[in-house]
């Protein structure tokens, strides 16, 4: 997890709390006690990373590095839940999560390989109920 506004406004904090994308800069303590939390690194290691991580190095869709932890998480949740999600759908169901330095072009692109590479399996969800 990256410390980023702390008001939930960029998503570079952004983690799956009960498998749901949250900006964890906006969830007290207490109410994660019981519930499975998984950031950035939980998703995959160096040896066998999460199709979306593998992808983002072979598209050269890290810049800076300050949206990349919640970018990747978001998207693996989109991955993992949305595998069929238009452009116009991954670019809203992407909106909380801020990168200055690209048009988003790069992630995405990251992100429709690993859905060609290897589909997520779980089918369709919403992100209407976050925690």
């Amino acid at each position: 997890m990256k410390k980023g506004c702390d008001t939930g406004e960029c998503g570079a904090c952004t983690v799956l709390l009960d498998g749901m994308p949250v900006t964890s800069c906006l969830v007290l303590a207490p109410q994660v006690d019981g519930r499975r939390v998984v950031t950035s690194d939980g998703l995959g290691t160096m040896s066998a990373p999460h199709p979306v991580q593998k992808e983002f190095v072979e598209h050269d869709a890290v810049q800076c590095g300050y949206c990349i932890p919640g970018m990747i998480v978001t998207l693996s949740w989109i991955h993992e839940h949305v595998p069929d999600a238009s452009e116009s759908e991954i670019r809203r169901l992407m909106s909380g999560n801020l990168c200055r330095c690209t048009g988003y072009q790069q992630q995405i692109g990251a992100l429709r390989s690993a859905q060609r590479e290897s589909p997520g399996q779980a089918g369709r969800a919403t992100l209407a109920s976050q925690a």
